[in-house]
């Protein structure tokens, strides 16, 4: 078991995935379709949606449909996918790299970074409360929501661009200081081992993550993110901002009585390394000297979010052909960052984003319109049990349907991990689906396809 208690590690909301970002359409048989509709169900963030569009070939076509457990989650993917979007002219592939990680995986951020979250929540907020039957962008189509979903959206946006607060019942209560957020939790999660967290710290790191192949997460960037969740620092300033597209609400019962209280209930044991910083096809990056990696989680993440974002310069009406920016780039003038509206972000050739309501996964197959209308459906760790007979009825007749193991839930022990394994192949076998094995195997995802009748 890692250093914890066990239900408390990887949180209630999932804030980044407990894989490495994956092409969706090379996972699995191989599949030639024009035209390729992705159902995400759990994912938590955009990195499944960004690594396939890089993999596209020319002329393919990609629609993916995001079916998430909360309308936080959902803010925050379409925050995410807006910063990925965010032209060059706008702002330089450094700054745009580097400000996309702080958002994505830090507790707190610069106050440049929170003045491009304010503006993006400003500007996401108009678009999900102007846009009604046709999508403002084609990759934040919100159109198939609930009002009341789009409403709850509407609010959390704007408690981005006003201070926060610390539950929702008492306005005055101040502003959430994301550090005591954090030590909550973690005091929460390690009880009375607390005193010696840094022992428990380099436990997780080098008995777990290490162990499960992920030696170029770095022992000090691991613990600094262990101590107060700051995963990504790579610009000289301070990193004292709340972060807070990583609030959210839960629900305690006190006395009896329900009470929501606002703060900081994602995962604080596995880290944001594992989507974009433990693969890469760079080895160079891989490069070890004296046993010991050369290069680190954070910098394989720039380096894959980087090359992703050029990826999707390339699908643009007109492609991107400069060098990638010097470290020396110019800052942006206020300017320029006011103009970057919905419409002023890249439209990206064949390629949509639609958002589906949250209770919408098990009323797709009453309707005609999806009746074996998905070529591959994804489902997270925690949704895996979502999977019932019934998916066989949207999914395409060679479909692929690919699970997220519990391989990076570090609260689980060996065993844990391989009856969560188990569990999920016996949900794919009564779900009509089976294993594929042709691929090499994989004990991050596992594949299946539908079973022959």
């Amino acid at each position: 078991m890692s250093a914890g208690r066990a239900s408390e590690g990887p949180g209630c909301i999932s804030w980044w995935g407990f894989s490495p970002a994956l092409d969706l359409l090379r996972t699995g048989p191989v599949r030639h379709e024009e035209e390729v509709n992705v159902l995400l169900v759990g994912s938590g963030d955009p990195r499944h949606i960004l690594k396939t569009i890089a993999g596209l070939q020319n002329g393919e076509g990609l629609h993916v449909w995001v079916i998430e457990n909360s309308m936080e989650v959902v803010a925050r993917q379409l925050l995410l996918l807006y910063l990925a979007l965010m032209p060059q002219e706008s702002m330089g592939l450094n700054e745009k790299t580097e400000v996309y990680l702080e958002v994505f995986g830090n507790s707190e951020i610069r106050s440049q970074t929170e003045e491009i979250l304010r503006r993006a929540a400003s500007q996401l907020s108009l678009c999900v409360t102007e846009t009604m039957e046709t999508a403002t962008h084609p990759c934040l189509n919100t159109t198939l929501l609930k009002f009341k979903e789009r409403d709850e959206l509407d609010r959390i946006f704007k408690l981005w661009i006003r201070p926060q607060f610390s539950s929702s019942s008492s306005e005055s209560s101040g502003p959430i200081l994301m550090s005591k957020a954090w030590d909550y939790r973690v005091r929460q999660h390690l009880g009375t081992r607390y005193d010696s967290k840094k022992g428990c710290f380099d436990w997780d790191l080098t008995m777990k993550l290490h162990e499960k192949g992920c030696g170029v997460i770095n022992k000090q960037q691991y613990v600094q993110w262990r101590e107060r969740g700051l995963a990504f620092e790579m610009r000289e300033g301070a990193y004292q901002i709340t972060n807070a597209s990583l609030l959210s609400l839960r629900v305690f019962s006190q006395r009896g009585n329900k009470v929501a209280v606002r703060g900081y209930w994602g995962d604080i044991v596995s880290s944001p390394y594992l989507s974009f910083g433990i693969e890469t096809d760079d080895k160079s990056l891989l490069k070890k000297q004296n046993g010991q990696h050369i290069k680190t989680a954070q910098d394989i993440s720039f380096a894959n979010v980087q090359a992703l974002f050029q990826s999707l310069s390339s699908r643009r009406g007109c492609p991107s052909t400069s060098e990638p920016d010097t470290e020396g780039e110019e800052p942006l003038s206020q300017t320029d960052q006011k103009s970057v509206t919905i419409n002023d972000l890249m439209h990206l050739n064949g390629i949509s984003v639609t958002f589906l309501p949250l209770d919408s996964l098990y009323k797709l197959p009453e309707k005609q319109k999806y009746s074996q209308f998905f070529n591959t459906i994804y489902f997270s760790t925690s949704c895996v049990h979502q999977l019932g007979p019934t998916m066989r009825q949207i999914a395409a007749p060679d479909a692929v349907v690919v699970m997220e193991l519990a391989k990076y839930i570090l609260d689980l022990n060996k065993e844990q991990e391989a009856g969560f394994a188990k569990k999920v192949v016996s949900i794919a076998l009564e779900a009509g689906f089976e294993p594929w094995h042709e691929g090499k195997s994989d004990d991050v995802h596992a594949v299946f396809i539908p079973q022959k009748k």
